[in-house]
């Protein structure tokens, strides 16, 4: 080898070595980053020697494809269960001690005992207590179901702003990646920055990806609509204010197509938006017409001579007089014990045993108790209830307060076991990708150490050279 040759050898592998040290000195100062992926410094032979042709960066694109969906999966089963949460709330907890099934079941036993005794007036006191107990459950359990649904429905409209604002960020990292792959310059971190926006935006709605010339990338969503493709698409929702049984929330629209809600425990839904879709427009409606139903199956077994009798409810601003033969959407917020009943209303809770619309006791006996007796019977009567309830359509009024709660309880415990599936998928999803893309400190480290040895190497060529030379011009001297 000349001596000018072994000088360019030596110049080259100062270059690479510095070049090399530059990319693992990055890899360890980005080594907590999540969303940093690994560069390596690609050498290649050149006729000068060995040489840097690139900055390669880690990535498995089956991998990131599937830690996407699983991210979606599991931020939309996490809010699925959070809602369903909320709904147990309503019950008061594990014993369901606030659940209208609970107070429905001490009103009978009561009734029960007022038949037994029925010149106790006391008993009857108790009795109308029960049934405001069960009508302000049912009262209250329309109010946090309909709260439900407006936060979930102000949850949507921020989770669409934020994707909005996210595809407007995607635009600008992809724009730099295309240019810059197609000028050949280094895009790795504009990469990075655009897979974090990916992993982001698949939380919020479930995403497939396309990868095309120069890198570009079109993004669609699990349907197949066109989210992103060279521009953003628009995403666009209008937020409901106010909530009752009568009202239905807006859709979800990306450029004119609707976001489908998820359904079941074990939700189908990809992305929050579509999780909170399904509490709004099904999880909680299902549950206000269980709710509606049970005020409708009360009412209807304490009428009185074709009329509200024990229970009766507002219709408007006025008392009706009318006994419900269908769903009454919104019901179960307007039930309430009947006035004629309750003694701070100037009522009279005897009326109860006696006849509220129509004198069934005109003789006044103390132990009359055909009244009571039939409304004890009616306990066990199965009624006909709507099929939007989602439960059976025959069943008791208090077969079926009871269902309402195993409804809730059933889907709540495949959510549970759904989120903690999706979440332990995701993790090992994520644990597979980092394997791949992550820095690992003992490697980078080892390469210094390899790379100090490479440059050690090279300054002994370039001093071995220089005493040559000097050796030269001293014989020549």
């Amino acid at each position: 080898m000349s001596l000018s040759a072994a000088m360019k050898t030596a110049q080259s592998n100062f270059t690479n070595t510095a070049t090399q040290t530059a990319v693992a000195s990055k890899n360890v100062s980005n080594a907590s980053d999540t969303n940093y992926s690994r560069r390596a410094a690609i050498l290649a032979t050149a006729a000068s020697g060995a040489i840097v042709v690139e900055t390669q960066r880690a990535q498995n694109a089956a991998l990131q494809k599937q830690n996407l969906l699983s991210i979606s999966k599991s931020s939309a089963q996490d809010t699925t269960l959070a809602g369903l949460e909320r709904l147990k709330t309503l019950f008061g907890g594990d014993e369901y001690e606030l659940a209208p099934s609970t107070y429905i079941a001490q009103l009978r036993d009561n009734l029960q005992t007022f038949a037994d005794k029925p010149s106790e007036a006391s008993l009857a006191e108790t009795v109308i207590a029960n049934a405001t107990d069960v009508a302000n459950s049912l009262n209250s359990a329309t109010k946090e179901v309909q709260k439900l649904r407006a936060e979930a429905d102000a949850d949507i409209a921020d989770a669409v702003d934020e994707l909005n604002r996210l595809l407007g960020e995607f635009k600008t990292y992809n724009d730099q990646v295309v240019s810059g792959t197609a000028s050949g310059s280094d895009v790795n971190d504009a990469l990075d920055q655009r897979d974090k926006l990916l992993s982001e935006i698949s939380a919020i709605v479930g995403i497939s990806v396309v990868t095309r010339t120069n890198n570009d990338i079109a993004l669609y969503t699990s349907d197949g609509t066109v989210l992103f493709e060279t521009l953003p698409r628009e995403v666009s929702f209008s937020q409901t204010m106010t909530y009752d049984a009568t009202v239905d929330g807006l859709p979800v629209l990306i450029d004119g197509v609707e976001i489908e809600a998820g359904s079941g425990g074990n939700s189908s839904a990809r992305g929050s938006i579509a999780a909170l879709l399904q509490i709004r427009d099904d999880i909680a409606p299902t549950y206000q017409a269980q709710i509606d139903e049970i005020a409708r199956g009360l009412i209807t077994m304490f009428e009185d001579d074709g009329m509200p009798g024990l229970f009766t409810w507002m219709d408007g601003a006025t008392q009706s007089t009318v006994v419900p033969a269908a769903l009454e959407p919104g019901l179960a917020g307007s039930i309430m014990v009947n006035p004629a009943l309750i003694t701070a209303e100037g009522g009279d809770p005897m009326l109860l045993r006696d006849g509220v619309n129509l004198d069934q006791n005109p003789d006044d006996y103390a132990s009359f108790s055909d009244v009571l007796d039939g409304y004890a019977a009616a306990f066990e009567t199965e009624m006909t209830f709507d099929v939007t309830s989602g439960l059976d359509t025959s069943l008791s009024v208090l077969e079926f307060s009871t269902a309402s709660v195993g409804w809730v309880e059933q889907l709540r415990s495949a959510a549970t076991t759904a989120s903690s599936d999706k979440t332990a998928l995701l993790n090992r999803t994520q644990e597979a990708l980092q394997n791949v893309t992550s820095v690992s400190l003992d490697e980078e480290l080892a390469l210094l150490l390899d790379l100090e040895q490479s440059y050690k190497a090279s300054a002994k060529l370039v001093a071995a050279v220089d005493e040559m030379m000097a050796a030269l011009l001293e014989a020549a001297g």
